[in-house]
Order: C-alpha cells, then structure tokens, then sequence
C-alpha cells in the first residue's frame, strides 16, 4: 500500500505540466508555485503520518495542511460507524462547525454519504446540479453550499471515512487536479487512520483482561503511577476500592468453571454500569476487582464502594438459564496521601481493609486503618 502511494505521488508530481508553448513568463511562475505546493503538501502529509500514533493528532495535522493548500471556506474529514452503517464529523473546519459537528449521514445519503458507498471521489462545481447534493445540513446550519470536492479514504477496497472541501474561493474554483491532490492526500490519511486503529487494538489487548474486558493487573500498576505523578503536580486526592467476591468457588464448585468465568464477566458490567466514566475498573487476579477513583477522598470513595456493594448484592446472575445466583464481595478503600504515599503502600494499605472484611463476616467495607463497616 505505501510503495503503491508513493509511485501515486510520484507520477502527480512528474505528470504536472509546468512548462506549455505559448505560456506567458508570469504563468510559468504562477505554476511552478503551485508545483511546489504540492511538493510540499506531500512532504507535510508525509511527516504527519510518521509523527504520531495517535489518530486525532495525525488527522488535525493533515486537515490543517489540506487548509493550507486548498483554502476552502469550510472542509471536514467524515468517519465511517460501521456498527450505524452512518457516517460522522470527525474534524469539522470552518463558520458552521458547531452546527453541524454532531450530525450523521447515512451511507449512501448526500455527496458524503455516496462517496462513502461507492469509494468513488466527486467532484461537483455546482450542488445545485446535482441531485445527490443533502440540502438538510445547509438548513440546519444556515449555510450556502455551492461547490463540492468529496474523496474517500480507502484501504483496499474498505472505506475509513471521506474528506469534504466546501466552496474552495472564487480565485482558485475546484477543478480536477484539486480532486487528484485530494484523493492522494485521503490515501495518506486512510494509511494513518489504519496504523494508529491496529496500534490502538495491540495496546489493548496488552492492557486488557480477556474474560472481563476489564484493565488487567499488569496495566493498574501504571494507572496508579499516572494518579500519582498528578497528585504530585496539582495534590489532586485519589482513592481505590479493592473487592473480592465472597465464596466465588462455590460458583466454580456447583455450575462449572465455564459459568464462573461468564460470572466474572457479568460482575464487570455491573462495575462499569455503577462508576463513573473517569473511574478505572481493573481484574486484579481470580475473583479480586480494583476500581481506582481519581479526583476522590476516603469519604467520596466510601460512597461508591457501598453503591458497588449495593449493585453486586442485588443483582441476580444467570436468572434466566434458572441458576439464580446471587453474590456478595469484601471490600476494601484507601486513599492516597492519607493511607500510604506510594504505589505499594497503597495497595498493601487497601489489601489490608479488604481482608479484615474477608476474615470477619464478609460482606462489608472497611476504610485503611478503620474497622469494617
């Protein structure tokens, strides 16, 4: 794919003609101007795609360069949600971005939303001509849309997303080789799109618990290092819950280690539904769950360990193949800053509450240094 590009490029550079007989000197310069333009968008492009792997700084550096360049008044890189079978603005450049950056079209809908279908590039002078041309968005964003260069970006034959530029100024109208430039310039971005999509789904799987889709423990160590650093920088109180599920091997002993894993599972959605967005839930090991609360004191992480305890508890697993299973946990918290000031201090520090819950009755939270509750 890349060398297939760079040949791409290669011939968009050696195929522009700079020089024709009969053209004014003035010209000449003019072209050649713009010959090395393009030069340079490749060149810029092609540092974007080597700088980074993270996919909205890629895609901002080369929305910005297509800005550079093309100079439209308005442009926009859309993604394809194959799980909508939509597309949606990723980057949105321009006077109406905010009216119109939650909008999705559908596959098929408007010029994007063709382009995205067919994996075809259009270029279309005039929308008013064009029967495909979706009049919605210009309603809602009170815009006037009178030109269009629409290119997908494609790996193979899959399409990531499509690149929009809008009314490109009176001076330099859209024109054909804009739609070359573009569709080069989209390939590039699609390449990025894809690198930075296969790095992401390696890095999680190297974070990621198989069983519950949970953080596993080699990643928490980590993200209380991150918690840490910052607590550091601004003393922002963060705090961690650790739980062990009560006589989980009774789960394993009386259904079979196939519904204890599915158990497992079924307990992290109930942790995911039950904290917040900023909270990180990790599979310490076996039965063991760590939530790590950033922005959070030993008061405030009390509160969401009694409304995890209180989740767990009333939730009735496997009702439905008639099992009826219900379980309890042990919980433990601790807060950095008050109970320890490293990274192993805190653990052990949490480690400690829990068992005294675990060794006792059971079913209960107690706070570093204080008795269950």
């Amino acid at each position: 794919m890349i060398i297939n590009l760079f040949i791409k490029v290669l011939k968009n550079i050696i195929f522009f003609p700079i020089r024709v007989d009969g053209m004014s000197d003035k010209t000449i310069e003019e072209r050649y101007k713009r010959f090395q333009e393009e030069v340079n968008i490749y060149n810029e492009i092609g540092k974007a795609l080597t700088s980074s792997l993270e996919i909205r700084e890629i895609l901002q550096k080369i929305m910005q360069t297509i800005g550079d360049y093309f100079r439209p008044s308005n442009w926009s890189l859309l993604l394809v949600d194959e799980s909508k079978n939509e597309l949606y603005f990723e980057i949105v450049v321009g006077e109406v971005s905010n009216k119109i950056k939650d909008i999705r079209i559908k596959m098929g809908e408007g010029i994007a939303g063709w382009v995205a279908l067919h994996g075809q590039p259009l270029l279309v002078p005039d929308v008013n001509q064009d029967p495909r041309f979706l009049r919605k968005i210009d309603k809602i964003s009170h815009f006037s849309t009178e030109s269009i260069i629409a290119v997908p970006m494609k790996i193979k034959d899959k399409v990531l997303g499509v690149v929009e530029l809008i009314n490109k100024n009176e001076l330099n109208p859209l024109n054909k080789r804009d739609l070359e430039i573009l569709t080069t310039v989209a390939d590039y971005a699609a390449i990025a799109l894809e690198n930075s999509r296969n790095y992401q789904r390696i890095h999680e799987l190297t974070i990621t618990d198989d069983i519950t889709g949970l953080y596993n423990s080699r990643h928490l160590h980590q993200i209380i290092k991150n918690e840490i650093d910052r607590f550091e920088r601004y003393q922002n109180a963060f705090s961690i819950i650790f739980f062990d599920l009560d006589f989980f091997k009774r789960v394993n002993d009386n259904y079979g280690h196939l519904i204890g894993s599915q158990m497992l599972s079924k307990v992290a959605k109930v942790i995911l539904k039950t904290i917040r967005k900023v909270d990180l839930a990790v599979r310490y090991g076996g039965d063991e769950f760590v939530v790590v609360l950033p922005h959070t004191n030993k008061k405030q992480a009390h509160v969401v360990a009694k409304r995890l305890r209180n989740a767990i508890n009333s939730e009735v697993y496997f009702a439905e193949e008639g099992f009826n299973i219900r379980i309890t946990a042990s919980f433990g918290v601790a807060t950095f800053g008050d109970d320890a000031m490293s990274k192993d201090a805190l653990l052990r520090a949490v480690d400690e509450a829990m068992y005294r819950v675990k060794n006792t009755y059971r079913d209960g939270i107690a706070l570093a240094d204080s008795p269950p509750k």
